[in-house]
């Protein structure tokens, strides 16, 4: 293969490593990134996850690499996988039982009236527009959607919330912060005015704490915020 590691690193793929070890690696995605191909056909960030593995560690033929969660294509953030075919049950196990303690950030426009609150909504995801819509109360095909949200920080024009998820439904922040009137900057399809100029949405996978799967350490990793002027006003 004639590509170096340095421009698997540095190229327009800008992987950034936050963590690595034998079983499990974490990365900063960046927006526009897809996690896993779909019908686009654009090279998915879990095939340049293996690139970077197999040029690294010289690894010959196909290198394993398990995908435990995923995040929204205009998204960025902490993503992690699993290197072994040990580690990948255990966390998905981990994520399926809820031990693993996720963090978001989010730049909104309207800032909630509550400063710190907790949203209950049912959610129901159409396939045909792959959008959710957020309902008070159960309906038919609706799945019931939790998140705690505080505001960290009030700028000139934008709030800065911090999002715990209890659930992990479709769109869940995206749909649950529109219902409120807070839609998240950028986010055209749920409301916001305008898009950013790079297509992304203010949401940022800011933090992930777990407990590491062989070696049973508590990980703790804190994705760097997207490089943008707003981005860089909510750094305290």
């Amino acid at each position: 293969m004639n590509v170096s590691l340095e421009k698997v690193v540095s190229n327009k793929n800008n992987l950034q490593v936050l963590y690595e070890d034998n079983h499990i690696i974490v990365v900063n995605k960046r927006a526009g990134d897809i996690v896993q191909g779909d019908k686009t056909g654009d090279k998915p960030l879990s095939d340049i996850v293996k690139d970077y593995i197999k040029i690294k560690y010289n690894k010959p033929g196909n290198v394993y690499l398990g995908v435990v969660h995923r995040l929204d294509r205009p998204t960025t953030g902490i993503i992690l996988f699993s290197k072994t075919s040990k580690a990948l049950p255990r966390l998905n196990k981990l994520f399926a039982e809820k031990n693993a303690r996720k963090t978001y950030w989010a730049i909104v426009k309207k800032a909630p009236e509550k400063p710190k609150s907790t949203l209950i909504n049912w959610l129901k995801k159409n396939p045909k527009n792959n959008k959710s819509t957020a309902y008070s109360k159960l309906i038919e095909g609706s799945k019931k959607a939790i998140l705690h949200y505080s505001i960290l920080k009030t700028l000139d024009n934008y709030s800065l919330l911090e999002i715990e998820l209890e659930t992990g439904r479709h769109h869940q922040i995206r749909c649950q912060l529109a219902k409120i009137g807070s839609p998240i900057k950028g986010d055209l399809k749920y409301g916001f005015n305008r898009s950013n100029a790079d297509a992304s949405i203010s949401l940022h996978a800011r933090r992930l704490q777990f407990t590491h799967p062989v070696s049973k350490d508590h990980i703790d990793i804190i994705a760097p915020l997207p490089k943008d002027p707003i981005w860089s006003a909510c750094e305290y």
